[in-house]
């Protein structure tokens, strides 16, 4: 990690519409997703409950995109995590355009099997490939690999199904 600078957003939302797939000319999958996250609290004046809705906008590359276009639809609950970006655009009219988004480099569904789709599991968890330091290269263009979660581990925290084998045993004699 960079000294004194960090880039990395955290988001549990609902997708306000299907997801939006694309290829690059490469034949990598991009997926553009729609996020709406919300906050409530009582009015001080009124002591009426306030609710505001905010929308995010969110960009999967390669495997995880293509996760997302099979399993995602409008209203699934996810959680994302990611770095901020933004990339600047022209319009019709030649006026150039600024685009600020999330740009996702792990996804897990929340919503449980019995609400999901009837596509596929929901509540797993899946992340783009890491390099040896941590840094996300499915966004470069290459394959992001991606780990499915068993049956029996739809319980387990995301951290411990998305980084490696689950075949490993984990010592507990670890002296720090």
């Amino acid at each position: 990690m960079s000294k004194g600078s960090v880039n990395k957003v955290i988001l549990i939302g609902n997708l306000g519409a299907d997801p939006e797939l694309r290829s690059t000319t490469s034949g990598s999958q991009v997926a553009s997703l729609r996020i709406a996250t919300s906050e409530s609290w009582n009015d001080r004046q009124s002591g009426e409950r306030v609710e505001r809705t905010e929308w995010h906008r969110v960009t999967l590359y390669g495997r995880l995109a293509e996760i997302a276009g099979q399993y995602l639809r409008k209203g699934s609950k996810i959680y994302l995590e990611g770095r901020l970006q933004t990339r600047k655009w022209q319009d019709k009219d030649g006026n150039d355009r600024y685009t600020t988004e999330v740009v996702a480099n792990e996804m897990q569904m929340l919503d449980s099997r019995s609400e999901g789709s009837g596509r596929g599991p929901s509540g797993g968890a899946y992340a783009g490939e890491r390099s040896e330091w941590g840094t996300d290269t499915s966004a470069r263009g290459s394959t992001a690999q991606t780990h499915r979660p068993a049956q029996d581990d739809w319980d387990m925290p995301s951290s411990a199904r998305s980084t490696g084998s689950m075949d490993q045993e984990i010592d507990d004699d670890i002296p720090f």
